[in-house]
């Protein structure tokens, strides 16, 4: 089964009082899901906008993941496939390969 997909992401970067804000969209298709982060510049260190545009990315990016994560495991239970992390450990099909 061949399988072809484009998602449209879009990342917004906003720094406002040595805090930065990221918000990661995605587009599936099916579905769209907005991912949030933040980092703030402790007030000894110098300011630098691209640190602080990295780690709210990052952030961005590690909890846009964790929801699609939770949108895929509903998918999988939705047709009869294991759908908790622990169990799909055992399972054959869609594993998280940084848990095995």
């Amino acid at each position: 089964m061949s399988h072809a997909a484009e998602w449209k992401v879009r990342l917004y970067l906003f720094e406002e009082d040595r805090t930065t804000k990221a918000r990661l969209e995605v587009d599936t298709g099916t579905n769209k899901l907005t991912g949030h982060g933040t980092a703030r510049c402790a007030p000894q260190d110098d300011d630098v906008p691209e640190i602080g545009d990295e780690l709210a990315a990052a952030r961005a990016m590690e909890n846009l993941g964790e929801q699609l994560k939770r949108t895929a495991y509903g998918d999988m239970k939705a047709v009869g496939a294991p759908s908790d992390q622990e169990s799909l450990k055992p399972y054959t099909g869609w594993l998280d390969m940084e848990a095995s």
